[in-house]
C-alpha cells in the first residue's frame, strides 16, 4: 500500500510540474490616469490574464492626477504621484488588497516643503515619477526642477519631506525639468534625468538619515536631447536613456557610477520631440520606445547581445499619445496607455522577432498614463 501512495504521489507531483500554472497567469495591474477633464477619478485595479490578454476591472480609488505610481516589494502598497503645480502637487501612499481588487487611501505628504531657495519660485511643482528604495520614497519633480525624499513608515505611510534638492545650475539661465530618478544596479548611487539641463545626475546612497548626498554630473547629453527615461540590462552593465526632445536612444556602458556613451540611434521616425518611455522584453533581447505628438507609436530594436548595441528592427503605429508601457512578466503582451486616446491597447509580442500585433482588446480607461503590475 505504502509503494502505491509513494507511486501517486510521485505522478501528481509529476503532473503539477508538468501543468502550467494557470494561477500566476492572472496579473493584477494598477492604472494610473490624468483625472483634470477626463472621465477618470482616479487609479483602477484589473485582473489581467498573460496567456490571453484579456482583462476585467475590479476595483478602484479616488485621486487627483496619479500620473505615475510604484509598489513595493510585496505588492501590498502603491505610490503615486498627484501632478499638480498649484500647490496640490504631492505623494500619496495607498493600501493595496490583490486578492479583493481594492486600495484604500494611507495617506498624502506634499512635495517641496524643505525648499529654503528655488530657481523657478515652484518648489516640488508637478511630480511625474515614483522611486521605492530601502525605507524611502523618491519623487522626481518636472516643473519644479527638483526631488523630494519621503522615508516610510512602519505602516506603509510616507512621512514628511526629508530632503529635497533644487537641480537648477547656478547662472546657467535653463530651467530643470527632472523626469525620473532611479538606482544603479549595484545599489550605490541614484541616478536622475534631467531634460532641461539635458543630462544625467549622480547622487550617493546613504544608510543613514540622509538618504542622498552628493550630486554630481554623471553624463552630459548633447544639447535638446531631453533626457527623460532609463532602463539597464540584466547584466547591469548597459543601460539605454530615450531622449524626449530629439526622439534618440542613447546606449550607456555602466561601470561603478561611470556613464560612457557607446551609441546614439534615432527611435522616432523623424527627429522631433515626444518620446517618453523605454522597456526591456524580460529576455533582454528587445528594446521598445513609445513616441508621442509627431510620431504616435513605439519603436522596437534588437539588442546585441555581447555589446548591448542597438538595430532598430520596426516602428509599430498606437493609438494617439502611447506614453509608459508595460510588458507581462512572461514576455508574451505589451500594454500601452494611450493617453488621448484613453485606451490601454493590448499587444501580442512575438519573442522570436520582437514584432508587435495590436490584439483589438482594448481597454477603455479615462487619459491612461500608467501601467504597473503587481505581481
Amino acid at each position: 500500500m505504502s509503494n502505491i501512495k509513494t507511486i501517486l504521489a510521485g505522478l501528481s507531483l509529476t503532473m503539477a510540474v508538468g501543468m502550467p500554472a494557470v494561477a500566476s497567469d492572472e496579473l493584477t495591474m494598477v492604472v494610473g490616469t490624468y483625472t483634470g477633464q477626463s472621465t477618470s477619478d482616479g487609479m483602477y485595479v484589473y485582473r489581467f490574464n498573460q496567456r490571453t490578454g484579456k482583462s476585467q476591472l475590479v476595483g478602484d480609488v479616488q485621486a487627483g492626477n496619479p500620473s505615475f505610481l510604484m509598489m513595493n516589494h510585496d505588492a501590498n502598497r502603491v505610490y503615486a504621484v498627484s501632478e499638480y503645480d498649484d500647490g496640490r502637487q504631492g505623494l500619496g501612499a495607498f493600501i493595496l488588497n490583490k486578492k479583493e481588487g481594492t486600495m484604500t487611501p494611507l495617506g498624502y505628504q506634499k512635495c517641496g516643503t524643505k525648499a529654503t531657495r528655488q530657481e523657478n519660485k515652484m518648489p516640488g511643482a508637478a511630480p511625474c515619477n515614483v522611486m521605492l528604495y530601502g525605507g524611502y520614497v523618491v519623487t522626481s519633480n518636472y516643473n519644479g526642477g527638483d526631488i523630494s525624499v519621503f522615508p516610510i513608515k512602519e505602516d506603509g505611510s510616507v512621512a514628511p519631506e526629508s530632503q529635497y534638492f533644487d537641480m537648477h545650475r547656478e547662472g546657467n539661465g535653463v530651467v530643470s525639468h527632472i523626469h525620473c530618478c532611479q538606482m544603479t544596479p549595484d545599489h550605490q548611487y541614484m541616478l536622475a534625468n534631467d531634460l532641461g539641463n539635458d543630462c544625467i545626475w549622480r547622487f550617493q546612497v546613504n544608510d543613514g538619515k540622509e538618504f542622498l548626498s552628493n550630486p554630481v554630473l554623471a553624463y552630459q547629453a548633447p544639447k535638446g536631447t531631453g533626457p527623460r527615461h532609463l532602463v539597464f540590462n540584466s547584466k547591469g552593465n548597459v543601460a539605454y536613456l530615450i531622449g524626449e526632445l530629439d526622439g534618440t536612444v542613447t546606449v550607456l556602458g555602466y561601470n561603478k557610477g561611470t556613464l560612457q556613451e557607446l551609441q546614439r540611434i534615432q527611435a522616432s521616425k523623424t527627429r522631433t520631440l515626444g518620446s517618453a518611455d523605454i522597456h526591456l522584453s524580460p529576455d533582454g533581447r528587445f528594446l521598445y520606445a513609445s513616441h508621442r505628438l509627431t510620431d504616435e507609436g513605439i519603436s522596437v530594436f534588437a539588442v546585441d547581445k555581447k555589446s548591448g548595441l542597438l538595430t532598430k528592427i520596426d516602428f509599430q503605429p498606437t493609438a494617439a499619445h502611447p506614453r509608459n508601457f508595460a510588458i507581462t512578466p512572461n514576455g508574451q503582451f505589451m500594454l500601452v496607455a494611450c493617453r488621448d486616446s484613453h485606451v490601454i491597447q493590448v499587444f501580442k509580442l512575438n519573442k522570436k522577432t520582437g514584432m508587435m500585433v495590436d490584439t483589438k482588446q482594448d481597454i477603455k480607461v479615462g487619459k491612461p498614463v500608467c501601467v504597473q503590475f503587481a505581481n
